[in-house]
């Protein structure tokens, strides 16, 4: 269902941005710049305070490459998803351990939480790259396990760079963008990093809770 959620969200994104390109509306971009510091603060504080929830990530990583371009909106959207990734993890372990916890014996988080060790930093990777697993889920499921926040902030933002570089790219080509050309080659390398992260959590052994 999520899955379902972040694909609608991009095809939603992507018509409108074609609407306003075709509508001659004034030009998106240049409203965020002339907003200094405003639009990329409030971008990113606004991801990543929605995104502790489950609503999709995808929303704001297509937004953020339409809005600021590709070099800017791989930053932004990388830091409002560790922004969102360490609040939710906080948050858990706080205030919410034994809320959560009600639900630890679900089959995605205890998948999850079974594939996490003490250490976390290549479980951690691994799982960011596989889209299948729902950004939400794992930072819950992580914050209920024996993972260490440093590798699991540093895991979150090496594993979802590649699919957030792709996904930036493509909103910033719908509007007419340039993406750097080193953006695209790390575009096309996230399929296969994807299918190594799978591949490597498939074979790792589970720890024993």
């Amino acid at each position: 269902m999520r899955l379902t959620a972040g694909v609608l969200g991009v095809a939603a994104i992507v018509v409108i941005a074609l609407v306003l390109r075709s509508t001659g509306l004034p030009d998106v971009r240049e409203a965020v710049r002339d907003s200094g510091v405003w639009a990329p603060l409030l971008f990113v504080l606004l991801q990543g305070s929605v995104t502790v929830t489950p609503i999709p990530r995808t929303l704001f990583t297509v937004a953020a490459g339409v809005l600021f371009g590709s070099v800017i909106g791989v930053l932004l959207a990388v830091v409002g998803t560790a922004l969102a990734a360490a609040v939710a993890f906080l948050l858990v372990q706080a205030v919410g351990g034994r809320l959560v916890e009600r639900h630890a014996h679900r089959a995605g988080v205890a998948w999850v939480r079974a594939r996490l060790d003490r250490s976390g930093l290549l479980a951690m990777v691994s799982l960011r790259l596989i889209p299948a697993v729902p950004f939400s889920v794992l930072n819950y499921a992580s914050a209920l396990s024996g993972v260490r926040f440093v590798p699991y902030l540093l895991g979150t933002v090496l594993g979802v760079l590649p699919g957030t570089v792709t996904v930036v790219v493509l909103g910033d080509a719908v509007v007419g963008g340039t993406p750097h050309p080193a953006l695209f080659a790390v575009s096309l390398v996230s399929g296969l990093l994807g299918l190594v992260g799978a591949l490597t959590v498939a074979r790792r052994p589970v720890v024993a809770r």
